[in-house]
């Protein structure tokens, strides 16, 4: 795959910059209060490649490498979440698994779709019991001559109501309890057996869509397993995680630049006590711990995702700035609020739909708690 040169992306970044700044932020509000992704902005993201990004030329998509990606993901994260997620599960985890081990038969089916918006896929391993222990999973797929049958219930999946595809992580060994039970299936979202569960209701993120996906003996070739490698699925979702993790400290990294900016300019706006607020030194205090979380959170994407270009992986780091990046968009967002005061409460500031837009960040594609684990253990495994 051929890498975009720095020109093109730079003008990429400016497109990308003006479309957050000229059409997605003065939107946000619209999506909070219909909790829908406008379908004149979809039209306008299909056109931009947003839904291409990281999907190869060869397949008609972009075939931005991580650092690339990364900078996109801090522009994006100064808009509402929801207008990234519409086409994240593209980019990201929904078709990563294809972009790393499908076949050749197996990206021609369904690449191109997916880098034209066409099409959207899904990443579908999280069960009503199987969250953070993702080894654990109940998803069966049973052999049925050339075939699987998939049954089991997946939980909080993206975008699955709009999703043409399904990245599935399903037990076909079932003499084993491990990781190598695991294999990850491409199934086709209008195969029969498959129904969706009413719409999820959020705390924050309005705007994109989660849900159940009950599977009941759905039908798929054996070809439809990623690589056609029974056992493989754990270690691929893994694979696809760690770059997922990257992208979603990116994304934490610009949202805390944005949440600083609303903190300055009420900061310098607001009167009290016959002078601005920004004149008083413990909102001053906020203002610069919240920047100096920002900058730091940013030296680490920009390390991580180099260090992802150039090894194909970076497994302790991406952990790292998933956890350092997604806890201080939390803590900034708290200041946010702080710095507001009262009117940090209202719903007609930025800052009270970001405060809960991003709580989730320190959930999903691997808890906080989940991240520290892997940081420790990776550190006692292999030495510092």
């Amino acid at each position: 795959m051929t890498e975009i040169d720095d020109e093109t992306f730079n003008q990429l970044q400016d497109a990308i910059d003006r479309f957050v700044t000229e059409r997605l932020k003065p939107n946000e509000m619209r999506v909070e209060e219909s909790d829908e992704i406008p379908e004149d902005l979809v039209e306008e993201m299909k056109e931009l490649g947003l839904f291409g990004l990281t999907i190869s030329p060869d397949y008609g998509g972009i075939g931005l490498n991580c650092r690339q990606e990364s900078e996109i993901a801090m522009i994006l994260g100064q808009t509402a979440p929801a207008f990234r997620s519409l086409f994240g599960t593209n980019i990201g985890i929904g078709a990563r698994g294809l972009i790393l081990e499908g076949t050749e038969e197996q990206k021609e089916a369904y690449l191109p779709k997916l880098a034209s918006g066409e099409m959207i896929a899904s990443f579908a391993l999280t069960e009503p019991d199987s969250g953070s222990d993702p080894a654990s999973l109940k998803t069966k797929a049973v052999r049925d001559g050339d075939d699987y049958l998939i049954s089991g219930t997946k939980r909080y999946i993206t975008n699955a109501s709009r999703a043409g595809l399904f990245t599935v992580m399903a037990r076909t060994d079932f003499e084993q309890t491990g990781a190598g039970a695991i294999s990850a299936f491409l199934v086709p979202a209008d195969a029969p057996g498959i129904t969706l569960g009413a719409k999820d209701k959020k705390m924050g993120q309005r705007g994109t869509t989660t849900c159940d996906v009950i599977f009941e003996n759905v039908r798929v070739p054996a070809t439809a397993i990623i690589g056609q490698e029974p056992g493989q699925g754990f270690r691929l979702a893994m694979r696809v995680l760690d770059r997922g993790r990257i992208h979603i400290g990116a994304l934490s990294t610009g949202m805390c630049k944005r949440l600083i900016q609303e903190m300055v300019a009420f900061a310098t706006e607001r009167r009290q006590f016959g002078q601005v607020i920004s004149e008083f030194q413990l909102i001053q205090a906020m203002i610069a711990d919240s920047y100096t979380e920002f900058s730091a959170a940013q030296s680490l994407v920009r390390a991580t995702a180099a260090e992802y270009d150039a090894a194909g992986a970076a497994r302790i780091n991406a952990s790292a700035l998933k956890y350092f990046a997604t806890e201080a968009v939390g803590r900034i967002a708290d200041r946010a609020v702080q710095v507001h005061g009262g009117a940090g409460y209202m719903t007609e500031y930025a800052v009270e739909r970001f405060y809960r837009d991003v709580r989730l960040f320190r959930i999903y594609e691997g808890t906080s708690q989940i991240q520290q684990l892997l940081i420790a253990r990776q550190l006692i495994k292999n030495g510092l």
